[in-house]
This record gives C-alpha cells, sequence and structure tokens, in this order.
C-alpha cells in the first residue's frame, strides 16, 4: 500500500473494521482512499465471514474531510470516479455499518455518519460541515438526511452556517447513538458491533432494508442532485476564492 493510499483493513470475529490512517493530516481523505474505500466495502460485502462492518479513524481523530489540496485537482466533468462511487456505495450497504468517532468529524467525516447504522463519539468529537464556507454545497445526501434526522431548523444551521459541534450536540439530534471517553469508544463501538455478528445475517439485512425502504431512492436521487450542484460550485470564483484563503491560512499556521 502506498503512503497516499492509508486506509487499513482488519477482520476479527465477523468485524471487518476499515481505519483511515493518514495521522499526519489528520486522516484526510485523498483519492487514493477512496479507492482503497471502495475495493474495502465491496470485499466486507462479498465476504459471508463478515457481518459488521466498523469504520474509524487513527491517531485520535476521525477524520479531517477530503484533503482539498487533492480536491482542488478534481476536473468539474466528472473524473472524481472513486468519491462517487463511494457516495453511492454508502446508500446501497446492505450490511450494518459502525462508526467509532474521535477528534475531528470534518465534511464526509460528518455526513458519512448519516449513512450508518450504529454510531458512538468520544467526548472530544467535533463535527463540522463546513461546505458553505468553502462556497461548495452539501454532499452524500446530506441535504435530505439530516433534516430527517434533526429538523429542517437545526440542519440548516448546521448546513448553512457551518460551525463546530459537540458530541453531545451530536447526540441532541440523533446523529450518535452514545457518547464514550476517548479511550473507550472504539470498544464500546466494537462491543456493539460483536452483539450484531451474533444475530442472524439475513434477519438484519432484511431489517435493514426495511428501515431504508421509504428513503432509499429519494438518498439516490439526492446524491446525484447534490453531485451536480457541487461540480457547478467547486468551478465557480466564490469557491477558488476559499480554497485559496484556506491554503493561504494553512501555510501561515504551517511557517508560525
Amino acid at each position: 500500500m502506498t503512503d497516499e493510499a492509508c486506509i487499513h483493513v482488519s477482520r476479527d470475529d465477523g468485524i471487518c473494521t476499515i481505519t483511515f490512517d493518514r495521522v499526519a493530516k489528520k486522516n484526510a481523505l485523498n483519492m487514493a482512499m477512496y479507492a482503497e474505500l471502495n475495493t474495502a466495502l465491496d470485499e466486507a460485502v462479498s465476504d459471508d465471514k463478515v457481518r459488521v462492518i466498523l469504520v474509524r479513524g487513527a491517531g485520535g481523530d476521525f477524520t479531517s474531510g477530503n484533503d482539498l489540496e487533492d480536491f482542488a485537482r478534481f476536473d468539474p466533468a466528472g473524473t472524481e470516479e472513486s468519491v462517487v462511487r463511494f457516495l453511492y456505495r454508502l446508500a446501497d450497504l446492505n450490511k450494518p455499518l459502525v462508526a467509532a468517532v474521535e477528534g475531528v468529524a470534518v465534511g464526509i467525516g460528518t455526513t458519512l455518519l448519516l449513512h450508518c447504522d450504529l454510531v458512538y463519539a468520544a467526548d472530544n468529537a467535533m463535527f463540522q460541515l463546513p461546505f458553505v464556507k468553502l462556497g461548495l454545497c452539501p454532499e452524500a445526501a446530506s441535504s435530505l438526511l439530516l433534516p430527517l434526522l434533526a429538523g429542517y431548523q437545526r440542519a440548516a444551521e448546521l448546513l448553512l452556517l457551518g460551525e463546530p459541534f459537540s458530541a453531545q450536540k451530536a447526540r441532541e439530534i440523533g446523529l450518535v447513538n452514545g457518547v464514550f471517553a476517548a479511550g473507550d469508544v472504539f470498544n464500546e463501538a466494537f462491543g456493539q458491533a460483536r452483539k450484531l455478528t451474533a444475530l442472524s445475517p439475513a434477519a438484519i439485512s432484511a431489517s435493514k432494508g426495511l428501515l431504508q425502504r421509504s428513503r432509499r431512492s429519494l438518498v439516490t436521487e439526492t446524491i446525484t442532485a447534490e453531485l451536480a450542484v457541487f461540480r457547478q460550485r467547486l468551478a465557480s470564483p466564490e469557491t477558488s476564492a476559499a480554497l485559496s484563503d484556506f491554503f493561504q491560512r494553512t501555510l501561515k499556521k504551517k511557517q508560525g
């Protein structure tokens, strides 16, 4: 595995654990990592021994979102195939998806949680949906799923203002199932995943399908609609200026 594709996969007791491991970048996702994620999900779905998929981040953070330097090289015509495939893959998983979240969970680090069946967060977790701040728009069907989960006004606050919010607030709006100490959250999530492995996989799959039946087609339609607007926004002067400002501020921080 190259340094650019920092996804680690392990299997234990019917649980496939997928770890974002790019600690120096707070596990920011680049194109190579999306390709690895797609492979990991495909293999987990096709492996009958895998009953549950568990996602986590290494080094005390979940993920700081998309690597914006990598992101800035996107072709608005749609060459970001791995990213697009990952979004649709999240929407059609037929096995339980569990997340253990520590530290930062920015952008896709928050929106992918909307596709999880169970989410457990550390008390130091900090979530953010900064799309509008970057001149962009919501992705991963978050413009549909977050209002369904939290109500329109709270979803609008989080998506339009794009301000960070705590694990406690995430629990209040229903985004996470439980909040634990940072050192305990993975074990708690793994324990819940293990409970799922003891149940009938056919019954779990059927029940998940029924839970998502009323929204499944809407989710894929929303992902498609968001992607169309996202590509337009990515080519806009506002986004170009916002990304330039972000890179300048990042450079100043590195320089001390």
